[in-house]
């Protein structure tokens, strides 16, 4: 079955292949131009799991669903041979479920989750990757770390100074938003969401409330529709400016790290005085808003962005020109388009390296489906690479918050929609709910039961591609340079460990 992004569809109506034709068809269409898999998951039953796997297709802008059936007992094939990228999914089915996936090269635990399969697999006993030499040694760092970084730890093999491989291995606090998610009121729901990666507030939360509302048959008006993409718009500035400050931060550069500050400010103190959070939490509510927008704020918005990005451009203009800033950034923490491709990489990083992928507008949600969005691509895939993206994203989302704002103009005289925390959603359905956060892609899975309470739900934050592009960026470099490498991607433990 081929859906769209936001389309609840039944259960019902999936055909259920045997798991040899699953196989062949999840791999005829990973293979497809502009293909990559969004979820791959495994729900249990009372006496079987069902394995439904989700397709994104970036050129039909379509979703492929493909569902299978098989015991408890059974093993898979597994896809990684041939689609690395799918080596995540099957290893978080595997440690929660006990699937062996054949060919697997290695089924290693993804996080360590209370219900696991497994329980004598352990963060103490996690299998790193070693090379038996004389010539070599091994560094490791965390899990435990200065400051507020949460638990990750990282083993670099390294020849001298030089990294060889780096393995990240996450999970040390799960939190169970997943399970959370499930028996809980609305209410509860919408807040957990917005917790799952806190710098990504609007993304996830606007994912959830997205599904509910497929679910329950509303339809936002283009007003609600466009103040959420303004607001994610926003939080996409906000964090590009501050993770610009940052990498000046990392390699000493004091002015840009300041001023990129103090512009990001500016950016998170207009979401308060839209809704009294700096990062947006009660902004997105299912079916409606209790913050709709006015004139004042209009007028507000425009003024504070003007500013925000005049500034921001003479601060990247200096940047981009400073010969000792670029030799610090140019051709350091390389991942190549090919890399990113089987990697799965996904949003800045994937775009950094020359993939095209944005959900804005490869399966368009909200505001986004009457917006011909150009997806913003650097080649080169460094350091360099990636903040040049966010500098052209900075510059990309002010132009779409002000188009927002002309179509907002026409619309401000029309009533606002009030958030529905009790929304009957319909029964045996089945929901893909794509966003474009600031790091890329986010996927909120729902399934109901057959009374229409949710039964399921599956969250992917892009982390959980991406650390694995930050492994493959350190290979061949200074381990001094991690740092540097690391803040160029700036991605989620708590996003990973959900």
């Amino acid at each position: 079955m081929r859906i769209k992004n936001n389309i609840s569809v039944d259960i019902g109506s999936i055909t259920f292949l045997t798991k040899t034709d699953f196989h062949a068809r999840v791999s005829e269409r990973l293979s497809e131009d502009g293909a990559h898999c969004v979820a791959y998951f495994a729900v249990k039953g009372d006496d079987s799991l069902s394995l439904f796997c989700g397709i994104a297709n970036d050129v039909s802008h379509d979703i492929d669903v493909q569902a299978t059936r098989i015991g408890f007992s059974e093993d898979m094939r597994s896809f990684v041979p041939e689609h690395n990228s799918m080596h995540i999914f099957e290893r978080e089915i595997h440690e929660q479920h006990g699937i062996r996936f054949e060919n697997h090269p290695w089924l290693k635990p993804v996080r360590y989750p209370f219900d696991r399969y497994d329980k004598e697999k352990t963060p103490d006993n996690y299998p790193f990757f070693a090379i038996e030499s004389d010539e070599l040694h091994e560094v490791g760092v965390g899990p435990i770390h200065a400051g507020i970084i949460e638990p990750g730890h990282f083993r670099f093999i390294c020849e001298g100074e030089k990294v060889l491989h780096l393995e990240i291995a996450l999970g040390y606090q799960h939190r169970g938003i997943e399970s959370m998610m499930q028996g809980v009121p609305c209410i509860r729901k919408m807040l957990l969401s917005e917790t799952i990666a806190g710098d990504s507030t609007v993304a996830h939360a606007l994912a959830y409330a997205s599904a509910i509302e497929a679910m329950s048959g509303f339809v936002p008006r283009e007003k609600l529709q466009l103040e959420r993409s303004i607001a994610l718009e926003l939080e996409r500035m906000a964090i590009h400016i501050g993770d610009t400050s940052a990498l000046c931060l990392d390699i000493a550069y004091q002015l840009g790290q300041v001023a990129c500050e103090a512009l990001r400010t500016i950016v998170i103190n207009t979401l308060q005085l839209w809704c009294g959070n700096r990062f947006a939490k009660g902004l997105v509510r299912p079916h409606g808003t209790n913050y709709p927008v006015n004139k004042l704020l209009i007028n507000k918005i425009r003024e504070n962005l003007s500013e925000t990005v005049g500034r921001y451009n003479e601060v990247a203009a200096k940047i981009l020109s400073l010969p000792s800033l670029l030799a610090r950034f140019e051709d350091l923490g390389t991942v190549t388009l090919e890399q990113a491709k089987r990697a799965g990489l996904t949003g800045l990083s994937a775009r950094a390296s020359g993939l095209e992928r944005d959900v804005r507008a490869s399966h368009p949600f909200q505001y986004y489906r009457q917006t011909e969005h150009k997806i913003a691509i650097e080649n080169s895939g460094d350091i360099l690479s990636r903040l040049k993206q966010r500098i052209s994203e900075v510059e990309q989302s002010y132009a779409l918050i002000n188009g927002f704002i002309d179509a907002l103009e026409q619309e401000i005289e029309t009533d606002s929609q009030t958030p529905n925390f009790s929304p009957l959603l319909k029964p045996n359905q089945l929901c893909f709910s794509l966003t474009e956060g600031w790091r890329g892609e986010v996927c909120h899975t729902v399934i109901t039961n057959s009374s229409g309470a949710i039964s399921f739900y599956k969250i992917k934050d892009p982390s959980l591609h991406n650390w694995f592009g930050l492994a493959l960026a350190i290979r061949n470099q200074d381990i001094s340079d991690f740092p540097i490498c690391n803040k160029s991607f700036n991605l989620s433990y708590c996003g990973f460990d959900l």
